[in-house]
């Protein structure tokens, strides 16, 4: 069986944000055992599945990326959307923006130290949207 739900994220500023719980709240209530598959509904923000319990994780990953695409570069040619927009979207390449997760035991079987993260590669992104997708 399938059943799928559209999930509204709170805007968040640019950065790499733990949102596990804000996903959990708002699913329905999961089968005993089969997927999760979460599908991020833009071009300027990823999702992925990292630490969850040192935030220096979040910020050190968020200054990598910063690192790898920085803004500002003279052979950018997407640029009308300001210089966040074009690194934004090679983040987002680089990031990925679907995640599947296995469900057992009515949870999601995440490692002990595992949390999902939103990496907002946008200055001011706004709230995101990602489409849940509950294969049981």
């Amino acid at each position: 069986m399938t059943s799928q739900v559209e999930i509204t994220l709170k805007a968040r500023p640019r950065g790499c944000h733990l949102v596990t719980r804000e996903i959990y709240s708002q699913l329905p209530p999961l089968p005993s055992s089969g997927l999760l598959h979460l599908f991020v509904k833009h071009t300027s923000c990823g999702i992925c599945i990292n630490e969850n319990a040192d935030p220096d994780v979040r910020h050190d990953l968020s200054a990598i990326l910063d690192h790898l695409v920085p803004e500002d570069q003279s052979f950018y040619r997407h640029t009308l959307e300001g210089s966040d927009d074009m690194p934004a979207h090679a983040k987002s390449a680089l990031a990925g923006v679907s995640l599947t997760i296995p469900i057992t035991g009515g949870r999601l079987n995440l490692g002990t130290w595992q949390g999902i993260y939103l990496c907002e590669f946008r200055n001011y992104g706004g709230s995101r949207k990602i489409v849940a997708t509950i294969l049981s």
